[in-house]
């Protein structure tokens, strides 16, 4: 039933309305499964130790620290430190720019068939050819997810939704409420 307000004595009905957020890279770290984190930095540690060695020197100089503090570190204690840095705001570029070069180099074949499915232009490799769209059709994205879901990690692709969303300003509204209302795309 919906509800109804009176306003300068003129009857307006209106259905409850609700607010779902894009979130931040920090608020994705401080909500992910410690496993992802640990699959994306052994994915750099075995394709790409420059990526990881840069990533462990950003978040230590924006922490104020010499990298060689944590690369002393075992690698488990290394990992949760790293994961405890970039669950910092101040860290939000940095653990950006980490997902996304995790995207783009290990998931390809993922965001590939993200873009394929919501019918947007690109490499081959999932980076986007031109402007991303200004709007994704529910329908299509509830029919991409639906089947991505049971091909890619959840989490993974969980991050995926949540990385493509950052991409524009305020993100998708339909991406939005997707990530918030299905029980399947959740980070940990």
């Amino acid at each position: 039933m919906k509800e109804c307000c009176v306003l300068n004595s003129e009857r307006f009905d209106f259905a409850p309305i609700q607010f779902f957020k894009t979130v931040n890279s920090h608020e994705i770290f401080s909500a992910i499964d410690p496993a992802v984190l640990t699959e994306i930095l052994d994915w750099f540690r075995a394709n790409d130790r420059n990526v990881y060695k840069t990533a462990i020197a950003s978040l230590a100089n924006n922490r104020k620290l010499r990298p060689v503090f944590v690369q002393k570190k075992s690698l488990p204690e290394q990992y949760a430190w790293v994961l405890k840095t970039l669950q910092i705001k101040a860290c939000d570029s940095i653990g950006e720019q980490i997902m996304q070069a995790y995207l783009l180099s290990g998931q390809q074949a993922m965001l590939g068939m993200f873009c394929d499915g919501m019918g947007i232009i690109h490499d081959g490799k999932g980076s986007v050819v031109g402007d991303l769209p200004k709007a994704l059709d529910k329908e299509r994205l509830d029919e991409t997810v639906d089947k991505l879901v049971d091909v890619f990690d959840p989490k993974i692709f969980t991050v995926y939704l949540h990385c493509f969303n950052m991409q524009i300003e305020g993100g998708y509204p339909t991406l939005t409420e997707k990530i918030a209302s299905d029980e399947r795309l959740k980070l940990a």
